[in-house]
């Protein structure tokens, strides 16, 4: 095999969703310097935590560092038994914030959960479920999967209304420690028969990634 580029190398470098305005780019080093200055601008009201693992709590002068551990981690880790596919989301140009699919023994349950983060000074504007509905449309119609699930904090209204309007139901709850407090995490769960599609999708490099992930 002849690498020319990273993307020989690592596949998932090499995939680009396109829907509308928006851009899912992969996390490359260079998108990931840009990332962590949106990050650091902010994400949420500190006095809440929307996510599972609190990684925005970690000091100002510590935060980059983490960041480009965690993306540079998940990269190290892959494998076909499980992966996270991590995009940058760009609208017209602008860097936002993520959008990720992550998953175990896909080959087998082709299911696997979706996750996002938005810079703050982007929310509201309806970017969240665009790019959600992207990434749902990738996984269901150039994956193969049957079904996608997502959870939010029952306290984190936006998130679940990302998730009503992209067509998930609830399935279930769960009671997690976050920040040494109880919060009940709302369990999601969307079939293609339900999913309410936004912009039409243009994929490339996507014959590489199903190969490098196991799909015929």
């Amino acid at each position: 095999m002849t690498v020319s580029d990273l993307s020989s190398a690592f596949p998932p470098f090499g995939l680009t969703i396109r829907a509308g305005s928006l851009t899912l780019r992969p996390i490359t080093d260079e998108v990931l310097a840009r990332l962590i200055q949106v990050a650091a601008a902010g994400v949420h009201d500190p006095e809440r935590m929307p996510f599972y693992y609190p990684w925005t709590d970690a000091a100002a002068d510590r935060l980059p560092t983490e960041f480009a551990q965690y993306h540079w981690g998940t990269r190290a880790r892959w494998s076909r038994s499980a992966w996270t596919l991590e995009f940058a989301v760009e609208d017209d140009g602008v860097i936002v914030g993520t959008q990720a699919f992550s998953t175990q023994d896909y080959l087998v349950t082709r299911s696997g959960e979706t996750g996002s983060w938005l810079g703050l000074q982007y929310q509201g504007r309806g970017i969240g479920t665009r790019m959600r509905q992207a990434v749902c449309a990738f996984v269901f119609d150039h994956l193969d999967a049957e079904e996608i699930v997502s959870g939010a904090f029952t306290d984190n209204p936006a998130s679940l209304a990302v998730s009503r309007k992209v067509g998930y139901r609830t399935n279930g709850t769960k009671r997690v420690a976050r920040r040494d407090a109880l919060a009940v995490d709302q369990r999601l769960v969307l079939t293609p028969d339900d999913f309410v599609r936004g912009d039409p999708i243009e994929v490339t490099g996507l014959d590489a990634f199903r190969s490098f992930i196991g799909l015929p």
